[in-house]
């Protein structure tokens, strides 16, 4: 099993892009995503076959799930309910598997490059900088940086908390930990800083880039989907990270660490969307219209915005012109193909306007 699990990580990155051409490119991203979706459908066996049945979890954009002990125990963030839980099903000193995985989760810093959410591998390294740190407090009230403190904690939840369940055969033990009811503000209120610069550098409003953040990963610098697109912008490595490197002269496409590191995430996100805005939708004259098409693109891409319109690009353009903002809003959330494209503008546009008040 370690040896699939091992592919599992490493298979992204055999993917060459060696050729510059549209056709072979596409063909290499469609080999690459169905390798991935394999695998990634491999490792979801392998946990039901140690978990059981309806007991599989996995990584995903607003979901850190991280497994240790030989696949027996795990802990999971869940960064939009705001909740943490840490079980397991080992019948070896549980308690002890728990308090280990409880004060790793609470004291694992936001470095996602370095650490392998597809295996059991003891790569979880306890940060000065807690990513969780100020987004829980113990049971003193107190937020949460120090090893001391952690254990501490982790030692009251496994006395006053701890909780058991049976599943098939196995008894699972957790404990849930709620996170602070501003968590969301306070991990977007992190990454500010990197949203202002980026957003000052490519002249793209920051808080479409801080909206895009939150509805892609709630801010979990450790995303990622079953399409592999990565970190807190989930910037997939084949189209829209290769796009960036293109625009910038690099060859080839951002590596799996780079994206993962929140800086560059942020700055490759942030150039995609002025990839969108300054060229592939530059066409559309009004601003606003050309936002809702910015934003329906970074989910579904620009070709599908347009063949809304027209499978003609320049009538596309022309039709799109001759439209106020509201009707074009209209037309991509009723007759965009993609109903995933349909919800994700109608979710970025209301939550760039709470974003609107903070710039």
């Amino acid at each position: 099993m370690k040896k699939i699990l091992a592919l599992l990580v490493i298979a992204p990155l055999l993917i060459s892009c060696s050729s510059n051409k549209k056709d072979l490119f596409n063909e290499a991203y469609v080999k690459d995503t169905n390798g991935f979706d394999i695998l990634m459908g491999q490792f979801a066996h392998n946990i039901e076959n140690i978990w059981g049945m309806n007991e599989v979890l996995i990584a995903g954009p607003k979901d850190y799930v991280k497994y240790s002990d030989q696949y027996e125990t795990r802990s999971h963030i869940n960064f939009e309910a705001g909740t943490i839980t840490i079980e397991t099903i080992s019948g070896l000193d549980p308690a002890d598997k728990l308090r280990q995985a409880i004060v790793k989760t609470l004291l694992v810093g936001e470095d996602a490059s370095g650490v392998d959410l597809y295996s059991d591998a003891n790569d979880i390294q306890i940060s000065k900088e807690p990513m969780l740190y100020g987004q829980v407090l113990d049971n003193t009230g107190q937020p949460i940086r120090w090893q001391g403190r952690a254990t501490s904690f982790a030692n009251y939840l496994l006395q006053y908390k701890l909780q058991q369940r049976q599943s098939g055969m196995h008894i699972i033990y957790s404990v849930t930990i709620q996170m602070v009811p501003n968590h969301l503000d306070k991990r977007a209120h992190k990454y500010l800083p990197l949203v202002r610069e980026a957003a000052a550098r490519y002249g793209v409003d920051q808080s479409l880039i801080l909206a895009i953040m939150q509805t892609e990963s709630a801010f979990n610098p450790y995303a990622v989907s079953n399409a592999d697109a990565l970190g807190l912008m989930q910037v997939v490595q084949h189209s829209a990270g290769a796009d960036v490197f293109k625009s910038e002269g690099k060859w080839g496409k951002p590596s799996r660490s780079y994206l993962f590191d929140p800086a560059n995430n942020i700055n490759t996100g942030t150039a995609y969307l002025a990839i969108l805005q300054n060229s592939y939708l530059a066409g559309i004259a009004n601003p606003t219209s050309r936002r809702y098409a910015v934003i329906t693109a970074y989910n579904g891409g620009a070709g599908s915005v347009l063949r809304v319109f027209s499978s003609d690009k320049t009538q596309a353009f022309n039709m799109i012109n001759n439209m106020s903002p509201g009707d074009v809003y209209d037309t991509l959330v009723s007759r965009h193909p993609s109903g995933e494209s349909r919800r994700y503008l109608y979710k970025v546009n209301n939550t760039q306007k709470s974003y609107r008040r903070t710039d």
